[in-house]
């Protein structure tokens, strides 16, 4: 992204109410993550709780409409993608690193809830995806939250973890949490 120069935030100080209204309303209309970010910042009723349910509404038709087919195992891959892809915009639109790593515990639950029986599937895309993003949401919990909020969410990533480590790609794969996200007990 361009850094705004100097010239150009004196040409923005120079316009006038209504032209600064305009041009916000123009970009706003080409850019839905722009319009999306203002509102989430100009809107007393859009909170993060709103952000919350609309991306994971979003996240739930993508696994719902998007895991069909012959190929499960290639579109599930596919909708975790998108998922992770719409969690992403949801941490930019609200900068809330908490809510990014709810939404990622989201997409996990509604994984494991619905879609395990997948990851003994030849192919390996989805499960390694599904390990990947269980081993980032543990190390964004420890890297961006306070300490305290690890107690809270130790027992699902715990559970999260344990799973995929029971499968038998685990072995193959060489799927390992990193040791420092590993807590003395």
């Amino acid at each position: 992204m361009p850094v705004p120069s100097a010239e150009f935030k004196r040409a923005l100080k120079r316009l006038s109410d209504k032209e600064k209204e305009t041009l916000l309303l123009r970009a706003a209309r080409r850019d839905a993550e722009l319009y999306d970010t203002l509102c989430f910042e100009l809107l007393p009723e859009v909170t993060s709780e709103t952000v919350f349910e609309q991306a994971s509404d979003q996240i739930h038709e993508l696994f719902a409409v998007g895991a069909t087919g012959r190929l499960l195992n290639r579109s599930l891959t596919k909708a975790l993608q998108k998922a992770t892809k719409e969690v992403a915009r949801a941490r930019r639109i609200t900068k809330d690193k908490r809510l990014e790593v709810d939404l990622n515990l989201f997409t996990l639950r509604h994984i494991f809830e619905n879609y395990t029986g997948q990851f003994e599937s030849v192919y390996a895309g989805f499960y390694t995806s599904t390990a990947r993003l269980a081993a980032r949401t543990a190390q964004l919990i420890l890297q961006n939250l306070h300490e305290d909020l690890w107690l809270e969410y130790k027992a699902e990533m715990d559970d999260f973890l344990q799973q995929l480590h029971a499968r038998a790609k685990s072995r193959s794969l060489k799927f390992e949490l990193p040791r420092e996200l590993e807590l003395p007990e």
